[in-house]
């Protein structure tokens, strides 16, 4: 951890107020052939930093309808309905599958167990420097939790 002097002219501050640098986030990139694919993708590897195990059993599906203004929106709205809904009712996902996505409309099956927490928290999803994007392949997304 580095410390930083924060220079406050004229308060005499400079000496009792230093910036932190900290590592509270985690951030990953995704790609995909289609919008369908990126989202799969993502809930996925939102799952694999929260480092749940992956079962061959899963005796939970929970079924998801998210609404978002845009692209960016509706994956970041997608990915905070997996944290809330893994908080609130004790759920572990280890699989998302999509029923149906547009720009702004996703229908979606997560499937897991009941009563599993996930090893590594993740508060939340950010819409820091997000942003889904057309490549030669597909799509591809840059995504930054909080931890």
């Amino acid at each position: 951890m580095r410390l930083h002097r924060i220079e406050t002219p004229g308060t005499g501050m400079n000496s009792r107020i230093r910036e932190i640098d900290h590592t509270a986030d985690r951030a990953f990139r995704v790609r995909g052939r289609d919008l369908r694919e990126v989202f799969v993708n993502a809930a996925d590897a939102l799952l694999r930093i929260q480092r749940q195990r992956a079962s061959n059993t899963s005796d939970l599906t929970r079924e998801v309808i998210i609404e978002g203004f845009d692209r960016e929106t509706l994956l970041v709205n997608w990915l905070n309905e997996i944290l809330y809904l893994q908080e609130v009712h004790n759920e572990t996902f280890t699989r998302a599958e999509i029923l149906a996505i547009s720009d702004k409309h996703l229908k979606a099956q997560l499937h897991g167990q009941k009563g599993r927490q996930p090893r590594r928290l993740i508060k939340a999803v950010t819409f820091h420097g997000l942003r889904v994007r057309e490549t030669k392949i597909g799509l591809a997304a840059e995504i930054v939790v909080d931890v």
